[in-house]
Order: C-alpha cells, then structure tokens, then sequence
C-alpha cells in the first residue's frame, strides 16, 4: 500500500499502546546497491511503523562515567519507516536481525552500517533493518549537502508526505520500538516465525546517538541483543537535543559507555575518529571489559573509496578488476577535486565484516572477540599517531596492507575541509621505498602479504572466507 493517511495510525496506537506496522509496496527511498538482491537469495521492504514515542530527560548528572538515568518526559505521535533486507528463503536466516540507526548528517537517510558489512550479512543469512529515526531523514536539515540525496518528504512527497517526526528527542524510543515491532510481528515483517538475535548498529553521529542510547535508555529498554557501535566520537548527545546541530554541539565532551551493560558492545575506531580534532574519541577511551571490546584500526578514514565507490556493486560475484577499479585512490569526491588522494583502505571494510561476525558469536554463544591492541601515541603533546618509517601508524589492529604496505594509508586528510576530512588520505610509495621494502619485487611483496592475512585471519580480524579475494586484490594492484 502506499502511505497516503494517517488515520489508520492515530486510530490504532493510542498512548500506552504498542506501535503499528503496515508494508508499502514498492521499492524504498534508500541506496543500499547498484546491483538485484534477487540475485544473491535477498529481497528489499519498506514498512510504515507509527505508534506514539516517549521523550526522555535526564535523571540526575550526565557524568563521564555514562551511567545516566532517564525518565519519561512526554509523547508524541510519530510514523516513520523501516526499510528490511532479508533472504528470499526463511530457512537461510541465521537468526539474528542487525537493526542499523540510519545516518542523517547529510540530511537524508544512508546506511553505512550496510554498505560496509552488506557481504557478511548476505552470505551469512542475517536479516537487516534499516530504521528512519531522526527527523531530518524524513523532513530534512543535515550537517552538510550532498549531491543526489534528499530527506524522504523531498524525495518522494507522494510516497511519504504523510510521515510525521515530532523531533529527535523522540529518536530513542523511535529506535526501541522499531525492535519491539521486530519481536512483536517477525512473520510480517521477516517472514520468519520469531528473530533470535537483535543487534543494533550505526556509524559517526549514529554512532553518537548508540552511545547515548546505550548509556541511558537501554536499563529502561533491553529489547536489543548487542552493539556494534563504529566510528563514534568522544562525545554523546544530550536526550533533549532536536537537532543535528545541537546534538554536535553537546557531544563535545568525551563520555564513556557505562560499563554495567548487561549485553556485548563493540566498538570500532578508525585513525580519523581517534584523532580528529575537538570531537575525537581519543579522550573518551576506556578499558575493555567482560561486555566491552574496542577494536581500533590501524590505516582507516572514516569514510573511504570502498565506502562510497566499490560498495553498492560489490555483491560478490562483481569481476576483481570492477572492484580494484571502484577501490582505487582518487581526488574525486561526490563532484568535489580535493588536493590529496583520499583514503582507499581495503582492511575497513574487512576488518568490519570480521567485528559483525565476532559480536554475533559473542551474542549468541558467549564467545567473546578477540582483545585488540590500540593504536600507538607519541610521548608528546599535541597527542598524534606514532608512525613508522613509511609514515603508517603503529599499533592498532593489524592488516597486511599496513605490515606489507605498498603506499601509506592515513586516516587524517591531506587538506582541511569539514567533509575532506572524513576521508583521511593515500600516498603511493616511490618506486625506490618499494625497492628498499621487497627487494625482490613482485614475489617478495606476495609472500610477505600472505604471511601477514595469515597471522590477521588467525588473529581473528579478517574472516577466513575473505582470504581468496584479498590475496587476488593485492596481486592486482602491486604496482608494476
């Protein structure tokens, strides 16, 4: 059905009451790929979820800690959308349900939480749900334009006029119910009989709004399973925030995730969200524990040319040459020439997959993942990455792409720009350092690259699956 009123919603979810769903035929106002998930056993629904959301405020101090309390401060009625990817044959559902808090700083929804671990997910059998959570997916008004996207009342205002989001202080409970509408209805919306696992996911202020959510509405609400939080900063937004903006603003000061979660987070860092200048996490970091593991990466932007080329077509089957080619450095950005080759890092996307998988096995058997290194500071202050003499970070979780590195990949950007700056940067390495590093060329650089995915794989940041097209990537594009 298409959206065209919402009486049936105010009808039917009075306050106190569960929300509604209904299905909206037709193919959804998301980029998720370039290619038919037909043809990898997966299909693609949009489905109408309208209810009546709760607004929190603070309980008592915001500390550092992230122990927050939060208490009920009104409702209001909202509908919005979910957007749910899930293989054709329901006996290929491994159970678990990656429920992802769509990103809006570009005011329009994007999942990237899909378009890096979207491989896992299908070969896997996961189901994923991507939910419109805030306002400005819907209505508009991110931190920043980008060419070809707009809020969904923009995009299509025939499909989804009728949607109404009564402000990001409701986002939170927005969230919680889209799982609760998962637990409650999995036959209509999954076309299972019931969804073991439910993780939630985002990426940058998603990730912020994760943070947020897991350190004060989650003891209220425990509908998810784990956390994969990636590339969050050092700050949280406050509850009350109803902005983008605002939400940046009070994110400012770095927080902790409370340790006292009853349920697996991991969290995952890349160069730039370390580093980066006022809101990075650096200062937020904090110890692992039994329910905590941070992995930070070592040779990763925050965004990157597998990101925002090689992506939405790679489906697996995509020829190696097509995806080297869509992974390549570049200086070309949605329309924009920056000065530097932006980051073209494949261990992101791999290592991402790999963090999926182990908070899945952490979630569903009790096996944690495995503890990672940091990366590694100098003594001084200003703090900055300690490199070694090629000029890649040391420390941090390992790829062979660092330990046998043909160029130096960096999450800090070449130039100064609010959106260079989320791409860190890539430098080929003269013909001379490659010399010095694999003196005998070609077969040198191969056999040091296996040994390194080896010992990454047997550390468990890579998955086994992924060796075959790794080592066939990295023999395509040593330079010759």
């Amino acid at each position: 059905m298409t959206i065209t009123s919402l009486d049936m919603a105010k009808s039917a979810s009075p306050p106190g009451r569960a929300m509604t769903t209904w299905p909206i035929a037709g193919p959804p106002a998301l980029t998720l790929t370039a290619f038919d998930l037909a043809e990898v056993g997966y299909r693609v629904d949009e489905h109408l979820l309208s209810g009546h959301a709760t607004a929190y405020k603070a309980s008592g101090p915001q500390g550092r800690d992230g122990r927050w309390s939060a208490r009920p401060r009104d409702t209001a009625q909202y509908a919005t959308r979910l957007v749910v990817v899930r293989p054709v044959d329901a006996t290929l559902f491994n159970g678990t349900v990656v429920v992802e808090w769509l990103n809006v700083s570009a005011g329009a929804d994007t999942a990237p939480e899909w378009g890096y671990t979207h491989r896992e997910l299908i070969r896997s059998g996961y189901a994923w749900i991507g939910v419109s959570a805030q306002k400005a997916g819907i209505d508009g008004g991110g931190l920043m334009a980008f060419p070809g996207m707009e809020a969904l009342k923009k995009a299509d205002p025939e499909r989804y006029g009728s949607l109404n989001h009564p402000g990001d202080a409701f986002c939170y409970d927005i969230f919680t119910q889209a799982a609760k509408a998962v637990r409650a209805e999995p036959e209509r919306l999954l076309g299972v009989q019931a969804a073991k696992t439910l993780i939630a996911a985002g990426e940058s202020q998603s990730a912020g709004r994760l943070t947020t959510y897991i350190n004060a509405i989650a003891p209220l609400e425990q509908v998810f399973d784990g956390y994969l939080v990636h590339s969050r900063f050092g700050g949280a937004p406050g509850l009350g925030t109803s902005s983008i903006l605002m939400s940046l603003l009070t994110a400012l000061r770095p927080i902790h995730m409370r340790a006292d979660t009853p349920v697996p987070i991991l969290n995952f860092i890349t160069e730039t969200d370390l580093m980066m200048k006022r809101f990075g996490y650096l200062p937020a970091r904090q110890p692992d524990h039994d329910r905590l593991r941070t992995w930070e990466v070592a040779g990763t932007a925050h965004a990157d040319t597998y990101v925002m080329g090689a992506s939405p077509m790679d489906s697996g089957t995509a020829s190696l040459e097509a995806l080297a080619r869509a992974m390549a450095p570049t200086c070309d950005l949605l329309g924009l020439t920056l000065p530097g080759e932006i980051n073209a890092a494949p261990q992101h996307h791999y290592v991402m997959m790999a963090a999926l998988s182990a908070l899945n096995r952490w979630v569903t058997t009790g096996e944690a993942p495995p503890t990672a290194p940091r990366l590694t500071l100098e003594a001084d202050r200003p703090a900055r990455l300690k490199l070694d003499d090629t000029g890649n970070a040391v420390g941090g979780i390992r790829s062979p792409w660092m330990d046998v590195p043909t160029c130096r990949l960096s999450g800090l950007a070449v130039a100064k720009s609010r959106m260079g700056a989320l791409f860190g940067s890539t430098a080929a390495f003269a013909p001379a350092v490659l010399a010095r590093l694999y003196p005998a060329g070609y077969d040198d650089y191969m056999a040091k690259f296996r040994e390194a995915l080896t010992a990454a794989i047997t550390a468990g940041f890579i998955l086994p699956q992924d060796r075959a097209e790794i080592e066939a990537l990295a023999a395509a594009s040593y330079p010759k």
